[in-house]
């Protein structure tokens, strides 16, 4: 558990534990409920989880989540991979952050701590996925040093709609990813 004060305000990062399982659902449901075309999961797909299945999910991802005392602001895991040839990479997933706290720093905080969780087991490279039309979630991510390496046409589907996937990533042991771009080019 980690505060960070931010305009007067106390914040807290918390690294989620087996126990948390009911902060999790609570900040996971809210987020799928809230920004349904975030995510290619659905409030529907998490909702009829048992217990056992959402502490299975808490414990095989690292999940971090902002409070304002007991009161969630937003949520961040991290999903490494398994394969030893790849361990060195992980994908950050289920980010959302409540409007009220947009803008005031919680994602920065957030982020920074699982970057510093990842770093600390190990991971040199953070990956993530960004819907094409969300502008705002691809400037925060690139004013945090990651660099567009990929797109995926039609990747989310959203209802019957096909919206492109932007694939991000970040090396966080020190040195500078080199970006490719369409034409395989670095730049």
């Amino acid at each position: 558990l980690v505060s960070c004060a931010k305009e007067g305000k106390a914040r807290r990062i918390k690294h989620l534990e087996e126990d948390d399982v009911d902060l999790f659902r609570r900040i996971r449901l809210e987020a799928l409920t809230r920004e349904p075309q975030a995510f290619a999961s659905t409030a529907a797909d998490w909702a009829r989880l048992s217990t056992a299945e959402w502490q299975a999910r808490l414990t095989a991802n690292a999940v971090f989540v902002a409070l304002d005392g007991d009161e969630p602001l937003g949520i961040m895991g991290l999903m490494r991979e398994r394969a030893s040839r790849l361990a060195h990479r992980a994908t950050i997933i289920m980010v959302y952050v409540r409007d009220e706290a947009r803008g005031s720093g919680v994602a920065h905080q957030l982020l920074a701590h699982l970057t510093e969780h990842a770093r600390s087991a190990g991971i040199r490279m953070l990956e993530l996925v960004a819907r094409a039309d969300n502008e705002t979630a691809i400037r925060f991510y690139e004013r945090e040093g990651f660099r567009t390496i990929g797109r995926v046409p039609g990747g989310l589907l959203d209802g019957d709609a096909e919206v492109d996937e932007i694939l991000m990533a970040r090396h966080i042991d020190g040195r500078a990813a080199s970006v490719q771009t369409s034409q395989g080019v670095p730049r």
